[in-house]
């Protein structure tokens, strides 16, 4: 089976793309490799995400439905590492809130088997991400997006 990445559907489009600016634009070696990882975690998450919404649609409990939480648990930890723990329980600490905020009404979502609480859910957890990550990044002293 040929699959169309343009008409699949993207759930964490500005985490996918503001990592991938970070893990281009950095200019220290273990700094972009905690970049990447997060832009790994969030291309998996997404995924798992597009399978999750699958069999919300379908009202079946898949692999994929119960894959997600822990998707979202590791590319949530990745963006900690990247942050650095001083930064993301001190002055980011809003931003952790967000994304632990949104994560928990996506796993909600999932739970519910509600359609609309999961996208409405995955937007919030997108923005939050993506802001921290873009926060981390112009925090090193990285051209933002």
């Amino acid at each position: 089976m040929v699959t169309h990445p343009a008409n699949e559907p993207t759930f964490l489009p500005l985490t996918v793309a503001s990592a991938g600016t970070a893990a281009r634009s950095l200019v220290d070696p273990p700094v972009r490799a905690s970049a990447r990882v997060v832009q790994r975690k969030a291309e998996a998450a997404n995924m798992a995400a597009a399978d999750c919404w699958t069999a919300l649609l379908a009202g079946c409990d898949t692999p994929g439905r119960r894959a997600l939480p822990g998707r979202l648990r590791e590319l949530s930890e990745a963006t900690s590492v990247y942050a650095g723990t001083e930064w993301w329980f001190g002055q980011g600490s809003n931003h952790r809130r967000r994304v632990a905020g949104a994560q928990v009404r996506i796993e909600e979502a999932v739970r519910s088997g509600d359609g609309a609480q999961f996208a409405e859910a995955f937007i919030g957890y997108d923005q939050a991400v993506a802001t921290a990550v873009v926060r981390i990044q112009s925090r090193l002293g990285s051209p933002a997006l």
